[in-house]
């Protein structure tokens, strides 16, 4: 039976951010379905590096919520001029001038949008309620946590069960300075209630927030990350010279970047070792530059320079060249990332990845075989488990043969679209 879903998503700005892909790949596949689902941004337009099935218009835009949280005058100004701030063109516009995603920033902005209908942002939350309303869903689900305050708002007025996806919020809570961080994650815990069901992307992802938010665990259901595979080939790890590293993730210090240079200076210290390239990519942030400097001088100052390449932000077709161009691939995150979705990417090409143990890569490798585990935040361990792959071409073509196929098997839209309607179907 086809379902009217409705599914919040929210933008990232300039960048390709891991949950608007995920949540699109979701819409999009619940779509194919044959289920009537609407995919509503937030914030900002979406960027995907596939086909954008979300609408058009965006609710809670980035500049109308700045405009109110700082200025009085916008809480009750005419939905007219709302409209306006809200333009499309005009918030992708500002997006490429630059908007501040550094939690450091967003303290009161966090805390706001938590109070929901209590708050001073109010009025935009009840214009995307009442748009729901009009849609008339059988259920909607919430991107993540920060958007909890619309559980209540719905349900106070739709009577409609309301889903929220769990997608690695610890993160930025934790780098909230106080008492915003303490405040934000009360506010979470006392809209939970008004949530039918939460929806983690991997087993650990579940059981991590059911500690840090203090969810029951059994409301948590998992619905594992899917991809659509077009465009990525599937073969073997390519047996080529130079021995070639690759890093894909937005380039910032909790990512690992640093860690993984630390690991390539300690490998190419070994003299066995002949001339090999690392090669980065992702999103940088204007506040991420000097982070990005160091790591070149660090680099220059042990001899390395000419063998790191920053390819910038890439689409779609940029990170298929990208990825059949590398030998092995690592984002050595130094903190517990709950999805990994770089580590199917590189795994559909064929790619083995080397990896610390812990977050959801643990699960992610154990699951697919397509790679090796290394002791965390130890850049002697990750070198060695690069080492191992260079040794032993034989294996790293093994590796990747076995993640290209485990991937499509057990990690594809289609299943992680079914997972998801059983979910929406048990709180009806």
């Amino acid at each position: 039976m086809n379902m009217r879903i409705a599914c919040i998503t929210a933008g990232a700005g300039r960048m390709y951010c891991g949950s608007c892909l995920r949540d699109n790949t979701l819409a999009s596949a619940l779509l194919d379905a044959g289920h009537d689902v609407l995919l509503i941004p937030t914030y900002t337009p979406t960027r995907t590096d596939d086909v954008n099935v979300s609408m058009q218009r965006v609710f809670l835009g980035g500049i109308n919520i700045y405009l109110q949280q700082r200025f009085g005058f916008f809480r009750t100004s005419p939905h007219i001029l709302d409209r306006l701030w809200d333009f499309k063109p005009l918030l992708t516009l500002v997006t490429r001038l630059g908007m501040s995603v550094n939690p450091a920033d967003l303290g009161h902005l966090t805390v706001s949008m938590l109070r929901g209908t209590k708050g001073v942002l109010k009025k935009e939350i009840v214009k995307l309620v009442r748009f729901l309303q009009e849609l008339s869903p059988e259920v909607v689900n919430l991107p993540n946590s920060m958007l909890i305050a619309l559980a209540p708002a719905i349900k106070a007025e739709m009577k409609v069960p309301v889903c929220c996806t769990l997608q690695g919020e610890d993160l930025f809570l934790e780098s909230l300075r106080e008492p915003f961080r303490k405040e934000s994650i009360q506010l979470i815990r006392e809209h939970a209630d008004s949530v039918d069901a939460f929806i983690a992307v991997s087993d650990f992802g579940a059981r991590s927030m059911a500690g840090y938010l203090g969810i029951d665990r059994a409301r948590i259901h998992v619905v594992p990350l899917g991809m659509n595979y077009a465009g990525f080939e599937k073969g073997t790890a390519p047996d080529t010279e130079p021995f070639t590293i690759g890093y894909m993730a937005r380039i910032s210090p909790e990512k690992g970047l640093h860690f993984l240079c630390d690991a390539y200076r300690i490998l190419r210290s070994r003299a066995e070792i002949p001339p090999s390239r690392l090669f980065s990519a992702g999103y940088l942030a204007p506040e991420q530059r000097p982070y990005l400097s160091g790591i070149r001088q660090n680099l220059e100052s042990w001899g390395l320079t000419g063998q790191f390449h920053y390819h910038g932000e890439l689409d779609r077709a940029e990170k298929l060249n990208f990825l059949k161009a590398l030998s092995v691939f690592s984002v050595p995150g130094v903190y517990d990332d709950p999805k990994g979705l770089f580590l199917l990417e590189a795994m559909a090409c064929g790619i083995p990845v080397v990896q610390p143990r812990r977050g959801a890569f643990t699960e992610i490798i154990e699951n697919t075989g397509g790679g090796i585990l290394v002791e965390p935040d130890k850049p002697e361990a990750l070198a060695e488990g690069l080492l191992e792959l260079w040794r032993n071409p034989e294996r790293r073509i093994r590796l990747g043969e076995l993640g290209s196929q485990a991937v499509r098997e057990r990690f594809t839209s289609s299943r992680m679209a079914e997972a998801a309607l059983a979910i929406y179907r048990s709180v009806l």
